[in-house]
C-alpha cells in the first residue's frame, strides 16, 4: 500500500489527512503528488474557509516512505524530479493556498512532516509530540527548498540542530522556538483544533484569503528565492550540483542500512 491523502469537507473546513499504515503515515511519492492535488482543489473551492491537516492514528507524519528510496534515489535526476517536482509541488500547493492552514499534530513529525507542518499558518500539538529531520542517519542532506522552507518557520538554530546532530525536539521545545501555537494535553487536542476551526470559519472569509496573500508576500524569503533563482539559472548552465550526491557511497549505505535494519557504516 502506497499511502493516500484524505479529503472530507463540512461546514466550510477542509480536513486533509495524511494515510499510511503501518509507517506512521510516511509520505510515499504518490502521496506527494496527491498533496498537491487536493490542495489545488481546496484553492479553487469558493465554499471552504479553513483548512485541518492532521495524521491519521496518533502520528502526524513520520518522514518519506524509505521503502521507495532505491527505486530513484540513486540517480541524479530521478533524485532532482522526486524533490523539485513532486515534493516540492505538495508543499508549493499548501504555500499557495489562501485558506487559513491549521496543523493537528500528534506522535512523530519528522522530515517530510515537518515540512507539511512548517507550510501550515496555526500549528497545535500535542504534549508528546516529537520533532525532527535525522536525514543524516540515511545519508543524505535536505533539499534547499525545503530546509529553507523550515529555517524560515522553525529558526536556524533548531535546523541546524535537526539537520547537523540528527536532534529530536519535544512539542514544548518547538514552541519554545516559535514553531507551535500551542501545546495541549493529548486528550484536549482534538477539542482545541475544533474550536480554533471554528473561530476561523465565523470570520470573513474574503478578509482570511486576503490576509493569507499579504502574508505570504511578507514572509517570502529573499534567501530562498534566490536560491531557486539561482538553482534554475546554474540548471541552464549544466553546472548545478545540488543532486550530485545520488550515486554516493555514503546515500547508498544510508538507506540501505536502514532497509536492512543495521546501523550504517559511513
Amino acid at each position: 500500500m502506497q499511502g493516500c491523502i484524505q479529503l472530507e469537507s463540512r461546514s466550510g473546513v477542509a480536513r486533509v489527512t495524511i494515510s499510511h499504515q503501518p509507517k506512521f503515515n510516511a509520505m510515499s511519492r504518490t502521496m506527494w503528488r496527491e498533496l498537491r492535488s487536493v490542495f489545488q482543489n481546496i484553492q479553487r473551492s469558493a465554499e471552504l474557509r479553513c483548512v485541518v491537516i492532521a495524521g491519521e492514528n496518533g502520528n502526524f507524519c513520520a518522514g518519506g516512505d524509505i521503502s521507495e528510496y532505491a527505486d530513484f534515489r540513486f540517480q541524479e535526476a530521478s533524485l532532482r524530479d522526486f524533490h523539485e517536482n513532486e515534493v516540492w509541488g505538495g508543499l508549493q500547493a499548501m504555500l499557495d493556498c489562501d485558506l487559513p492552514i491549521v496543523a493537528q499534530i500528534e506522535g512523530n513529525c519528522m522530515g517530510a512532516g515537518i515540512e507539511i507542518a512548517s507550510c501550515c499558518d496555526i500549528r497545535l500539538a500535542s504534549e508528546s509530540a516529537r520533532f525532527g529531520a535525522p536525514i543524516a542517519r540515511l545519508g543524505f542532506p535536505m533539499a534547499p527548498r525545503e530546509a529553507a522552507l523550515v529555517a524560515r518557520e522553525a529558526g536556524l538554530l533548531t535546523v541546524r540542530q535537526m539537520l547537523l546532530e540528527a536532534a529530536i525536539f519535544s512539542a514544548s521545545a518547538m514552541q519554545g522556538a516559535g514553531f507551535l501555537s500551542r501545546v495541549l494535553a493529548p486528550a484536549q487536542l482534538a477539542a482545541e483544533v475544533e474550536a480554533t476551526a471554528l473561530r476561523i470559519t465565523a470570520l470573513a472569509p474574503q478578509a482570511a484569503r486576503l490576509n493569507k496573500q499579504t502574508l505570504r508576500a511578507l514572509a517570502a524569503p529573499a534567501a530562498l528565492l534566490d536560491r531557486a533563482q539561482h538553482a534554475n539559472e546554474a540548471r541552464a548552465a549544466k553546472v548545478d550540483k545540488t543532486y550530485a550526491y545520488a550515486d554516493s557511497a555514503e546515500h547508498r549505505e544510508g538507506i540501505q542500512a536502514f532497509l536492512e535494519k543495521r546501523k550504517p557504516a559511513f
